[in-house]
C-alpha cells in the first residue's frame, strides 16, 4: 500500500492506494497516523478512493484512529470509500459509527 499525507486547512488528508490489511500496509497506516498525531494533528481524513479492500486489521486500525482522535477532542473522516469498502463497512456496522463523505468537497462543505 502506497500512503501520502497532504494538508487542506486545519485536516491532514492520508491518500491510500492498495488494500489496507493485516502486515505492512497496516502498520504503515498505523505508524503514519502515530507520526502526525504525536505531530499535533487531530482531525484527519483518510482518502479510500483508491483502496480496493479492507481487512479485520484494516477496520481495526481505524477505529482505534477514531477512537484516539475522539479522545483528544478531533475528528476522523473517512473520504470516498469504493463500492466493496463501503459495503463492508456497512456489514459491519460502521457505517453508523464513522464519519464518511462522498469526496473532499463534501468534507470541506461539512
Amino acid at each position: 500500500m502506497d500512503l501520502t499525507v497532504r494538508k487542506i486547512g486545519d485536516v491532514s488528508i492520508l491518500d491510500l492506494r492498495g488494500p489496507l490489511r493485516i502486515g505492512e500496509a497496516e502498520q504503515k497506516f498505523r505508524a503514519q497516523v502515530k507520526a502526525l498525531m504525536d505531530s499535533g494533528e487531530k482531525n484527519l481524513a483518510v482518502n479510500l478512493a483508491a483502496v480496493p479492500m479492507v481487512d479485520s486489521s484494516g477496520i481495526g486500525a481505524m477505529v482505534r484512529t477514531h477512537q484516539s482522535l475522539k479522545a483528544v477532542g478531533g475528528k476522523f473522516t473517512l473520504l470516498a470509500p469504493t463500492k466493496i469498502v463501503r459495503q463492508t463497512l456497512k456489514m459491519v456496522g460502521l457505517d453508523r459509527f464513522l464519519d464518511i463523505h462522498a469526496d473532499e468537497a463534501d468534507l470541506l462543505a461539512s
